[in-house]
């Protein structure tokens, strides 16, 4: 926890690599001070076919899932930083976005917790 899915179009690689790009969320959800470091998560996933109006604008969406327990400040700086971030990487991007879904603590279950 957290994950940070990071949707975008195909040409957006042709400008970074999807390591930098990773790399570069990464680091603002560390800098954000709501996660420990080995607990973050970073993917990438491009598509190659999509449509924004009816055409093919470059974009970026993250998906943030976080455990609950943030208050609305601390996810909307998350959110701030990170797409404030990719615009200064994307400067002609014309669509960044991200938002922050919460995982309730009381559902959630990965492999450590079977023991």
């Amino acid at each position: 926890m957290p994950h940070f899915l990071i949707d975008c179009s195909e040409d957006i690689l042709r400008q970074k690599t999807k390591h930098e790009i990773m790399s570069t969320v990464n680091e603002v959800a560390l800098k954000s001070g709501l996660f420990k470091p080995e607990d973050i998560k970073v993917r990438v996933r491009p598509f190659d076919e999509f449509m924004i109006n009816g055409s093919k604008e470059p974009f970026i969406h993250v998906f943030s899932h976080i455990m609950q327990g943030r208050t609305t400040e601390q996810k909307a700086m998350l959110s701030k930083s990170v797409v404030e971030t990719l615009v200064k990487m994307f400067p002609e991007v014309g669509i960044v976005s991200m938002n922050v879904d919460e995982f309730e603590k009381a559902t959630y279950c990965n492999k450590p917790m079977l023991k």
